[in-house]
């Protein structure tokens, strides 16, 4: 007896063909941005209708949003210019701590018909925290015959803003100016 591709055979394959091609359309690329940290809300990230290719009236019509992976939600879209803009203070070392990469994914979602794109936004490291030592104050004795440029000794300090210990990197000085009351931190 020979078997027989029936019908039903075709169908399911046309069926899967279909479901595919339809997800295919649904799913889109992907896009990334970079932004510093820190940034006061309402700083613009980008503008997701132009990347998107959607014109401004599709951007209320077609109900332009993102959403975050990540839980929180630290952007939202303009409505008016479609563009990505940050909802709240983003600290990339509360987020990621010493973490080399810091990447918030990111859905956008855009209705009738239904599409998604996955989105990233990196978050760039400032210089936003002062290196800390284990004691607030230290007392050094110098001799006043000291030769100008002597170098003295000190404690190690903890820095969040370094990826020192990660990538095995020693800080070998810290500059002490006049005017701070601390390593690099202006008098308020």
């Amino acid at each position: 007896m020979t078997k027989r591709i029936g019908y039903r055979d075709w169908r399911w394959q046309a069926l899967w063909w279909h479901h595919f091609f339809l997800l295919w359309s649904t799913i889109q690329g992907q896009g990334r941005y970079s932004i510093p940290e820190e940034l006061k809300q309402g700083s613009v990230v980008g503008n997701l209708a132009k990347d998107l290719g959607l014109g401004l009236s599709e951007i209320f019509d077609r109900k332009l949003r993102v959403a975050s992976e990540a839980g929180k939600q630290y952007f939202s879209v303009d409505a008016g210019k479609g563009e990505l803009v940050v909802n709240d203070r983003i600290d990339r070392e509360a987020l990621c701590g010493q973490s080399a990469s810091c990447v918030l994914p990111l859905q956008v979602v855009i209705e009738d018909p239904l599409q998604l794109h996955r989105t990233e936004v990196e978050i760039g490291d400032i210089n936003d925290n002062s290196p800390s030592f284990l004691s607030n104050e230290l007392s050094l004795k110098i001799a006043e015959s000291a030769a100008v440029g002597t170098r003295f000794l000190l404690e190690s300090a903890t820095d969040p803003d370094c990826l020192c210990e990660l990538w095995g990197i020693l800080v070998q000085s810290y500059l002490l100016m006049r005017g701070t009351d601390s390593v690099g931190s202006p008098r308020p």
